[in-house]
């Protein structure tokens, strides 16, 4: 089958753990080039993950004629920037999330996509692919849990580096923008609706001056959705999903591993059913996706009025805890 030929702007770590070795193995994807401002980092993690080519700038693999595709695991603050350089010389783009750091850059860069209607752009929220979200969203669907009233998401991990990327203000850094924006993006996902207001209680770090704990309440038109995201605490995810006549709750919602078989429970009255999903990789289905996409000429999953969405969200529950009001959407 045709592959789509991809380029990988930085060696981030994400990139070089976890999300170029999973494209590597996708049935519509194949990894050709990867660019880092330092050369010789750029042709170490070229031989390391068996990549062609290495560039010793992002401009220079932008300007590759052998890349269609570009993924972009970048410091938030250079999301946006560095997806219009690359609709500019003419490249698909799939950037992490969030897509930038506010919903102002984020529709900064719908507008620079609108100017190339022919070039695939999508934030890459990968966990959406994963069977357990497509199993849990159509149990919602079908009514499996009667109506679907409450979701409460639990997310947080312990980083107090303070050369770490997610602990540096200028750069993007901050709970809600790392993991918040999953806590967001799931309940818009579930409730297929966006939140009527949104309050939010946010904790700084002192030092860092990032955002460290931050709990939300959004409300939809259908029920409420409750979060709490710390990148000082104990490292902890899972999401339950209530409504009715039923409940799920994911295990690993976010960090699915590839190589275990992930795990859901589906109560429906007083009767517990254990629904365990297939081994995958969500970053290869991800990737392949897109990768149809592109090779199609189709919609990408999720379009990018979706991260612009999410960002109005997050920028909304910001402005709660700076003004200890509700916001309305």
């Amino acid at each position: 089958m045709d592959k789509v030929a991809w380029g990988v702007l930085s060696t981030a770590k994400i990139g070089l753990q976890k999300v170029i070795p999973a494209m590597q193995k996708g049935r519509h994807s194949r990894i050709v080039a990867i660019a880092s401002r330092d050369m010789a980092r750029a042709r170490d993690a070229a031989v390391r993950l068996r990549i062609p080519k290495a560039h010793g700038s992002y401009e220079a693999l932008l300007g590759d004629p052998d890349i269609q595709a570009v993924y972009i695991p970048l410091p938030n603050h250079l999301h946006v920037e560095w997806s219009i350089k690359a609709l500019e010389t003419g490249k698909h783009v799939l950037c992490e999330k969030p897509i930038g750091l506010d919903a102002e850059q984020s529709r900064e860069l719908r507008a620079a996509a609108d100017r190339y209607p022919r070039l695939k752009v999508m934030e890459a929220f990968m966990y959406r692919f994963h069977p357990q979200w497509i199993e849990t969203r159509n149990l919602v669907a079908d009514g499996r849990l009667g109506e679907l009233r409450s979701i409460q998401t639990f997310f947080s991990y312990y980083n107090i580096d303070p050369a770490n990327v997610r602990n540096k203000p200028d750069l993007g850094g901050g709970g809600m923008l790392d993991i918040g924006c999953y806590c967001v993006s799931l309940s818009r996902f579930l409730f297929d609706d966006e939140p009527r207001r949104v309050f939010g209680v946010v904790e700084y770090d002192r030092k860092f001056k990032t955002d460290r704990l931050a709990s939300g309440i959004l409300e939809f038109e259908a029920g409420t959705s409750t979060f709490t995201c710390s990148t000082q605490l104990s490292a902890f995810q899972r999401v339950n999903v209530i409504g009715t006549a039923g409940r799920i709750e994911i295990e690993i919602p976010f960090n699915a591993p590839p190589r275990k078989r992930c795990r859901i429970w589906h109560q429906s009255t007083s009767r517990v059913r254990q629904i365990r999903l297939p081994k995958c990789d969500q970053y290869t289905i991800q990737g392949d996706l897109f990768s149809q996409a592109v090779l199609n000429d189709t919609d990408v999953p999720t379009p990018l009025d979706d991260a612009v969405a999410n960002m109005r969200v997050i920028d909304a529950v910001f402005a709660s805890g700076r003004t200890g009001t509700w916001q309305t959407l």
